[in-house]
């Protein structure tokens, strides 16, 4: 059940075109294309499961008028060629397997063709073989195709039941177009045997590994499978590291290991922003042991956690003003860092669309933005420390781990 919000975001898209949902899904560097309709693929792990939490409006159904409006507006944007166009909208509209459409491939061959624009996707493996590794080919370095294995063992009928099939995973890994694979941990031999499958198909896409981190809307029994996985990453991840695969292999995990693979870093920025014992600082729970293990005292830590997204979550990034709010009891001047209000929704609003103005406002409460920890910082640390050796040897295989597990976070 969704949470009640204290905090209502101002409806952007009542009364609008569908066309200014495609607009704002655009100059975010999305491409929105549409199924019209919810995913069919309902992967019982999805995140987008409950996404009540935000405004959508999805247009429908995307038609060839529709592509040609779409591919027009997006050619004339400049081009930067270090960005990657999103095949998607997420902002304001609902996240699908694109590919289910069925234009979609002849769809990226045009962005190709026509515009000199990268393109970036995502999907459970619903593409054309071999017209895909055509493209690849054709345009190397233009597509960076994030493959969601999720699993290629016993839990993948429960988790993906309308996925395809691993023997036409196998198809799409063999060959040049899947830059990364992204499986997880389960339980024992899960995420390393998935590892040794992939590798000796394709020895040059990513390993993209870690723990699915259950959120809203997600049912208890799935839930139980994803947290499986936490207490058998060590041991799954080692059995990689031991087997000396070929491929790079990152563990982006939960916010927890990315933490602490990076406090020194937190630790830093955090003493350059010269605040005071009297101050008040909001940050999700990694972030707050982090400060306390390292610098206790030294500021009021106030833990907030991630009530709207629910489940496991535990990002600073992904807080919502309205879960601040329930954590203010006297406090008339808090410090909240910028990445908080930096979502795709605009400038100095969270996730759900709410302002920072509306947020003092409706509390009273006074805000002073920590400009330093940004978006940009966090995703810079999140790739910083990101691979499979540095979860090993710094985490997996560090004594400081377990005191750092083991603090507590205030109810």
């Amino acid at each position: 059940m969704s949470t009640l919000q204290i905090l209502q975001p101002s409806k952007v898209l009542a009364g609008k075109d569908y066309k200014e949902v495609l607009r704002r899904e655009m100059d975010g560097g999305k491409i929105p294309l549409s199924l019209g309709k919810g995913c069919p693929v309902q992967c019982a792990f999805c995140y987008e499961l409950d996404h009540s939490y935000r405004e959508t409006l999805d247009p429908p159904k995307t038609t060839d008028e529709d592509w040609k409006y779409i591919l027009d507006y997006i050619s004339k944007k400049p081009t930067d060629p270090m960005e990657y166009w999103c095949l998607g909208g997420n902002e304001y509209m609902e996240w699908t397997d694109l590919f289910l459409h069925p234009k979609a491939m002849e769809w990226v061959e045009d962005f190709l063709k026509y515009t000199d624009k990268n393109i970036q996707f995502f999907t459970v493996g619903f593409v054309h073989v071999p017209k895909i590794h055509q493209l690849a080919a054709q345009y190397p370095g233009r597509i960076n195709f994030e493959l969601s294995a999720i699993t290629l063992g016993r839990y993948r009928e429960k988790l993906m039941p309308h996925a395809p099939s691993v023997k036409h995973l196998m198809k799409v890994l063999d060959g040049p177009a899947v830059s990364s694979a992204n499986f997880y941990a389960f339980d024992e031999g899960t995420m390393s045997e998935d590892a040794v499958t992939i590798s000796r198909v394709n020895q040059k896409c990513v390993l993209w590994m870690g723990c699915l981190t259950p959120v809203r809307g997600i049912k208890g029994e799935t839930m139980a499978i994803m947290r499986q996985g936490r207490p058998h990453l060590p041991a799954e991840a080692r059995r990689i590291y031991d087997a000396g695969l070929p491929n790079l292999q990152t563990v982006h995990t939960e916010a927890y290991v990315t933490a602490f693979l990076n406090r020194r870093r937190i630790v830093s920025l955090f003493d350059s922003l010269e605040l005071e014992k009297k101050d008040t600082v909001v940050m999700a729970a990694s972030v707050y042991k982090i400060l306390n293990f390292y610098r206790k005292n030294r500021a009021k830590y106030l833990f907030v956690p991630n009530t709207m997204l629910s489940g496991d979550s535990d990002c600073t990034v992904l807080l919502t003003f309205d879960d601040i709010a329930r954590r203010l009891t006297n406090q008339k001047l808090i410090h909240v860092p910028k990445c908080v209000m930096q979502s795709g929704r605009g400038h100095y609003m969270d996730i759900t669309g709410v302002t920072l103005e509306d947020f003092m406002k409706k509390t009273g409460v006074k805000v002073k933005v920590l400009h330093k920890v940004d978006t940009a910082f966090a995703n810079k640390q999140l790739w910083r420390n990101g691979s499979l050796k540095q979860y090993v040897e710094d985490y997996a295989n560090n004594p400081l781990t377990q005191s750092y597990e083991a603090l507590p976070i205030p109810a």
